[in-house]
């Protein structure tokens, strides 16, 4: 038997009492059908759906639920495997007619991996209400197959972030990281970050305080398929955050409130926030000279059919120009549309 740190490392027994699927070589799979009916369920029973002036829409069962959910390691990856047809039952009132029940269903008949939340077909359809249904069918149709995938989106969120937490065991000195992709890779790491970085670049950190520091400005669009209340979030609530960082983070959403993110390659400041509009941060590398920062404004626009943000990046050193663009894209946008469904390319 190899000692640690030497030899091949599917044969290293490590410092547990377990002693069990060592390095997470072997082939282990836990089956997560129940946990996700369940999870599905505690989402959307109750979830009310309103247009102001024609009713207000509850979810009352999910009726159906049939179909399984696995997830495998192997070799330290995580494999989601789910396939799900759900069918819900809701109720509606209008509020024109207040004492007249209107019944039907939404269905969900493709969930699974294969698609995007964002992909997934919502199906609407009325059981009784007569032609007073007809109104509300089309509301539903149009307006909430959104709320739905979001839904949906939550359902993977979990599945991936809590349900699958003690499948990947943790290595001598190493903390379990949980990813959000159906093939996971580790969080990225200081040197991942840093992969484009110039020697000028890497320089940066000997650099003192107060020296001359020669910036520029970023200027960056992205558009999103969800509502802005679901791009703000996505940014500041921490489970969110965790997710498509891929990574435990350090946040504190308040004016003047701290984060880091991965690992702590990326800190900052928030300097002011206005919910589903804007976000102004105080914001830099770990490689950049001590104690500067950049300053990041997020502006928030709903549009028709989707959100446009705009990233406007000031005080980024000139060495650092094309590094700062690729991880906004990659580590920030790619990954939100991934992690999220928010119109991301399927890989």
């Amino acid at each position: 038997m190899a000692k640690w740190g030497e030899g091949d490392p599917r044969w290293i027994v490590e410092e547990r009492p377990d002693a069990t699927n060592v390095n997470n070589w072997h082939w282990s799979e836990k089956n997560a059908s129940g946990w996700s009916k369940e999870k599905i369920k505690s989402l959307f029973e109750g979830m009310v759906l309103e247009e102001p002036g024609l009713a207000k829409v509850t979810i009352k069962e999910v009726s159906k639920c049939d179909g399984e959910a696995m997830v495998n390691n192997r070799k330290g990856k995580l494999i989601f495997f789910y396939e799900w047809d759900i069918k819900m039952d809701w109720v509606a009132k209008k509020e024109d007619e207040p004492k007249k029940d209107i019944k039907g269903h939404i269905q969900i008949p493709n969930l699974s991996e294969e698609n995007e939340p964002c992909e997934i077909d919502v199906s609407v359809s009325v059981t009784a209400g007569g032609s007073a249904g007809d109104d509300v069918k089309e509301f539903l149709r149009k307006k909430c197959e959104k709320v739905i995938q979001s839904k949906v989106a939550d359902y993977i969120t979990a599945l991936k972030r809590e349900y699958a937490t003690d499948l990947i065991l943790p290595t001598k000195g190493q903390a379990v990281t949980k990813q959000s992709k159906t093939i996971l890779s580790p969080p990225p790491s200081e040197n991942s970050l840093s992969a484009n970085v110039t020697n000028t670049t890497n320089n940066m950190q000997k650099m003192g305080l107060g020296c001359k520091i020669d910036t520029s400005q970023i200027t960056l669009t992205e558009r999103f398929k969800c509502t802005a209340d679901d791009i703000y979030r996505a940014l500041t609530v921490r489970e969110m955050v965790v997710a498509f960082t891929r990574g435990d983070v350090k946040l504190d959403v308040v004016k003047g409130g701290k984060f880091e993110l991965f690992g702590g390659n990326i800190s900052g400041e928030y300097e002011s926030l206005e919910p589903n509009k804007q976000i102004v941060q105080k914001w830099r590398f770990k490689t950049w000279p001590s104690g500067h920062y950049s300053t990041v404004t997020l502006d928030i626009q709903q549009k028709e059919d989707s959100t446009e943000v705009r990233l406007t990046q000031s005080g980024v050193p000139s060495s650092d120009i094309d590094r700062t663009k690729e991880g906004w894209k990659n580590y920030y946008w790619d990954s939100i549309k991934r992690t999220f469904g928010f119109g991301a390319m399927l890989i």
